[in-house]
């Protein structure tokens, strides 16, 4: 593990925030192999040192872990079930890190969920502010219309009176059967968005699945139930992209 600043690895272990390691620090409170060391910005490798707060020990915070899973349909974006349903938790038993869905993925819907340990990846990507851009690739089944296309791309009001911002939809695939392919392109992230919006242009959503988020796409690889760690360049795409300008096709 490379080397962090003391206050960094303090916050990192759940001890304390940055600023309040920072004074717990400057307090001599820290100590460093048995040695109290009063400098916040002090570099160590934490996996290397002894670190303790007070005479108790510090455990170094587990490396960060990001992974792309291929949820399948009838899965819960969720680590347990009162009701003893299949979650991803029990695709990710191998995994001795802790990771938890980054947002969620209807139980009805499948594609790409990432999980993760990292809070600052997790709060960037499940922030609103951050706006980072979810595709999703829809089968509907109905009567397709020029019309339909115009209300799914909104306005669109929900159930509870929120109103959806227009969204970019493109059309994939013409009608087979009365099976039209859609492409969503969303910004916000309402419960059962794209159901709903299809619900208004009086479609159905056969087959509902997420293919990207903020730029990083499911691999082609990956079957339903299966998972990959994230690269680095992936994971470093997500954290530095967001709020990404909206774009009409």
């Amino acid at each position: 593990m490379a080397e962090e600043r003391l206050q960094n690895i303090l916050s990192h272990a759940g001890v304390a925030s940055r600023r309040h390691a920072a004074d717990l620090i400057a307090a001599g409170h820290v100590t460093v192999d048995g040695l109290v060391v009063r400098e916040a910005g002090a570099r160590y490798d934490a996996a290397a040192v002894a670190i303790a707060v007070d005479g108790e020990p510090v455990a170094a915070a587990e490396a960060k872990r990001t992974i792309m899973l291929y949820k399948p349909v009838g899965v819960l974006s969720s680590m347990s079930d009162p009701f003893g349903g299949k979650t991803v938790a029990d695709l990710v038993r191998g995994i001795p890190e802790r990771v938890v869905p980054v947002g969620r993925l209807d139980k009805d819907s499948e594609g790409l969920l990432l999980m993760s340990n990292d809070g600052e990846l997790t709060f960037k990507l499940t922030h609103p502010r951050y706006e980072h851009e979810k595709t999703y690739v829809v089968e509907v089944a109905g009567r397709w219309s020029e019309e339909k296309l115009r209300i799914l791309r909104g306005p669109v009001t929900m159930p509870d009176g929120y109103v959806i911002r227009p969204v970019p939809v493109a059309v994939l695939k013409e009608p087979v059967n009365n099976v039209t392919t859609l492409e969503f392109r969303l910004h916000e992230g309402r419960k059962r968005q794209i159901r709903y919006m299809c619900s208004a242009a009086h479609l159905v959503v056969v087959k509902l699945k997420r293919v990207a988020v903020g730029g990083v796409r499911l691999s082609d690889d990956l079957q339903p139930g299966e998972w990959r760690d994230l690269s680095a360049e992936e994971a470093a795409r997500l954290l530095t992209t967001g709020q990404q300008e909206r774009t009409w096709r």
